[in-house]
């Protein structure tokens, strides 16, 4: 049963039992009010009679005076003498009839009391009854008594049933025509709702309900609305995501297969009968270098990893610059100078809040990428204090980075020159990896380039004092700068 009809037939039953509730009720109050009125409408009509058959003079008809009265009330209607003899009697022929017959003890009550006139109207009684004597009366009747049936009372109310019953199954009609129309118009919109949703469920993401209104409905589709809004942009995103993981997935292959071709190929030549001394010397550092590239490409693919799922990816604390630079330039001592490039950075000492390590790391590549795309001239590294920040910059004399490449040159896998890149032993990592570890610092990486001039990679970190003692004054750092330079 769909909710149409569910509201239709809640609808029916709420209001029939609304109307038949309400139309018994008024049938039971008119009869309870028919009742009330016909006993006051006897006990006055039984008043009227005591006083108009008190005053009869001595030998008048009784019957006929008797009969005039009961053709003007249409009771039953009965007169006594003191002795409970009957008298007269409405209809005529009626003296013997058991609702006529008084028992002599009912007699003596009736002269003896002092109510004049006395109600009987008991509910398992067809019959309502009242009594009343008549005092000082010039004529021999002493009392009398009138009654009348209930059904004579609520004859009129077997008229008026049959309309309330005609009226009741005319509104209950009514009603459930009434009813079907309202949950039809109730239910339309959820019917429109229903057949919108199961679009965006089928995957119609696109698909926008239009419902002017101001109710729950219009709530709920307006939250269908953000819903379907919401699934759009993560299934665009999962699109991206699913791009990016495939062409990742792709870019390691490629990476990897290249340097095992390689070693492949060393294997082979040194597999070789008569291999001279020298070039077993010279597969073998092709062994040597395509498994460190191997191994740094690995390296930073497990960089990237616990950057994109490691919350304590980095662990910051106070470093001094100076021991990071040392550290680095003279790693890189020996293939700067091999080139012929000249090695220049700075020594004083200025502390940082980073973590070393990862510092570290970002110099290495940084360092590395000049070092390879320099072929003369000068790499520099140095870095300044300026209001609570440091800024480090890597600087070169190299052959530069086209502008058109400066958008995507953070992206992993990227390279401006794929073949020469590869050549140079390159993994495409090193700059993301930088640009993942300067993000988890809450910082970035800039770049200033020009073709055939140089290029320069530069970022800030927080320093030292502006963590330990903000809104104070920063102290001197100790030493004086000076820039070293080897090559």
């Amino acid at each position: 049963m769909n909710i149409r009809s569910k509201l239709a037939w809640a609808l029916t039953v709420i209001l029939v039992i609304t109307v038949t509730a309400g139309s018994l009720y008024a049938f039971y109050y008119i009869r309870a009010y028919m009742l009330e009125q016909a006993v006051d409408d006897m006990e006055n009509d039984g008043y009227w009679m005591m006083h108009t058959l008190k005053f009869l003079p001595d030998g008048v008809g009784l019957q006929d005076e008797l009969e005039r009265v009961g053709r003007a009330t249409d009771y039953q209607i009965a007169l006594y003498d003191s002795g409970g003899s009957i008298l007269a009697a409405y209809p005529a022929g009626s003296e013997r009839s058991p609702h006529l017959h008084l028992h002599p003890r009912e007699v003596s009550r009736l002269l003896e009391g002092d109510d004049q006139l006395r109600t009987i109207n008991e509910p398992d009684d067809e019959r309502i009854r009242v009594y009343a004597t008549i005092p000082n009366s010039r004529n021999e009747a002493r009392f009398f008594v009138i009654n009348q049936t209930r059904s004579q009372v609520f004859q009129p109310i077997a008229d008026i049933r049959q309309i309330i019953y005609i009226g009741l199954l005319l509104s209950i009609l009514f009603i459930l025509i009434f009813s079907i129309l309202i949950a039809h118009y109730m239910a339309r919109p959820l019917f429109r709702l229903t057949r919108d949703v199961e679009r965006v469920a089928k995957g119609d993401t696109e698909h926008v309900i239009r419902m002017n209104r101001s109710d729950e409905i219009g709530t709920l589709a307006a939250s269908v609305n953000e819903m379907a809004q919401k699934l759009r942009s993560d299934y665009q995103q999962l699109q991206a995501l699913n791009e990016k993981q495939r062409q990742f997935f792709a870019d390691i292959t490629h990476e990897v297969r290249n340097p095992l071709h390689t070693i492949m190929g060393s294997l082979e030549m040194l597999e070789l009968p008569g291999l001279d001394e020298e070039k077993r010397r010279k597969y073998v550092r092709n062994l040597r270098s395509q498994a460190e590239r191997i191994g740094r490409l690995f390296k930073d693919l497990m960089t990237l990893q616990r950057f994109d799922s490691d919350e304590k990816f980095v662990i910051p604390g106070h470093a001094d610059l100076a021991d990071i630079v040392q550290d680095v330039v003279d790693w890189y001592q020996y293939s700067a100078r091999s080139k012929g490039i000249s090695l220049e950075y700075d020594t004083h000492s200025c502390m940082v809040y980073a973590d070393p390590g990862k510092i570290e790391q970002v110099l290495e590549n940084l360092i590395s990428n000049a070092i390879k795309f320099t072929n003369e001239g000068t790499i520099s590294v140095t870095y300044s204090r300026n209001n609570g920040l440091v800024e480090v910059s890597v600087s070169d004399t190299g052959i530069g980075i086209p502008e058109a490449h400066w958008g995507r040159l953070f992206d992993r896998f990227y390279r401006t020159d794929k073949a020469r890149s590869r050549d140079k032993g390159g993994t495409g990592l090193g700059l993301s990896v930088v640009k993942g570890i300067l993000k988890a610092h809450d910082s970035d990486i800039q770049l200033e380039s020009e073709v055939g001039k140089g290029s320069r990679f530069f970022f800030v970190l927080k320093s030292s004092e502006s963590v330990q003692m903000k809104n104070r004054e920063t102290p001197q750092d100790t030493g004086s700068e000076s820039v070293h330079s080897t090559g």
